[in-house]
């Protein structure tokens, strides 16, 4: 499932077909030094900017058939000409990794699945493409998976949000924390009542909805690539589970998988 910097992105898995690991693992170069420059160490926004209009200057060059010179595009522009990979896709990924440089609260569950669209999706919709599966049927179903890995990875992840940027980061709607009456305060001071217990159960559920809406791809896609969908979204599902079983203590108890969970997530994956 997540390897590496960059969450919840299948790299290179032993369950792909052997002929799309170098391009998943030529995207996944791409998505993973992209995110570390607007997460990593302690540079100046500005800097972090530039990385990301750099990146965006070697994707103007392959649009624009000029040579190519970052060692990160020389092995990804075969991969985008063998495969026909909407530029726009990479686009958009870079888009919301420049937007966390200098976003760091969300007024409306709107808005976070907005950023979630550009941060998360293209992912499921390049790897789709590379499946030669890429029915608007599919795409929609890839869209609610992405996005709900996107949303777990931040409800997992939130201590370690706040810990970013100058006033650290919070993904978590500014209308749901009014809601359930949670305030900044209490997420600094890792305040874990009932308040919150309340908003982290809405979140999590409204995640597992999003993730069983899109799991039917699983079963759609043939093989190796639907067992790969399968084995994510089983991925996604114990993780929420795991936020409940700590009675959603996120502070305390970052969930994550273990070496135990991935038999059982294989098995499922291959029998049900």
């Amino acid at each position: 499932m997540s390897v590496g910097h960059y969450e919840n992105f299948p790299v290179a898995s032993i369950l792909l077909p052997p002929e799309l690991r170098e391009p998943v693992a030529a995207i996944y170069s791409f998505a993973r030094t992209a995110d570390d420059f607007s997460d990593e160490g302690d540079f100046a926004p500005a800097q972090r900017l530039e990385w990301l209009q750099e990146y965006e200057r070697e994707l103007d060059a392959i649009a624009q058939d000029r040579n190519t010179e970052h060692p990160v595009f020389l092995r990804l522009r075969p991969v985008i000409a063998a495969h026909d990979l909407p530029l726009q896709l990479f686009r958009d990924l870079l888009d919301a990794f420049a937007q966390d440089v200098v976003k760091d609260r969300y007024d409306t569950h709107a808005e976070l699945m907005d950023y979630c669209r550009r941060s998360a999706d293209p992912i499921g919709r390049l790897l789709l493409r590379l499946f030669k599966r890429d029915s608007v049927e599919n795409l929609v179903r890839s869209d609610a998976i992405c996005s709900a890995l996107q949303l777990i990875n931040h409800w997992q992840d939130v201590a370690i949000d706040l810990g970013k940027g100058p006033q650290g980061r919070i993904y978590l709607p500014q209308e749901d924390m009014i809601r359930f009456d949670v305030t900044e305060l209490q997420l600094t001071n890792r305040l874990c009542n009932d308040n919150w217990r309340s908003l982290m159960q809405f979140e999590v559920n409204r995640a597992r909805a999003l993730m069983l809406a899109g799991a039917p791809l699983g079963r759609l896609l043939p093989g190796r690539i639907g067992l790969e969908i399968r084995t994510i979204v089983g991925g996604g599902l114990r993780i929420l589970q795991k936020i409940e079983s700590v009675e959603y203590d996120v502070f305390r108890h970052r969930p994550q998988l273990g070496v135990l969970d991935w038999p059982t997530l294989v098995s499922h994956a291959l029998f049900r």
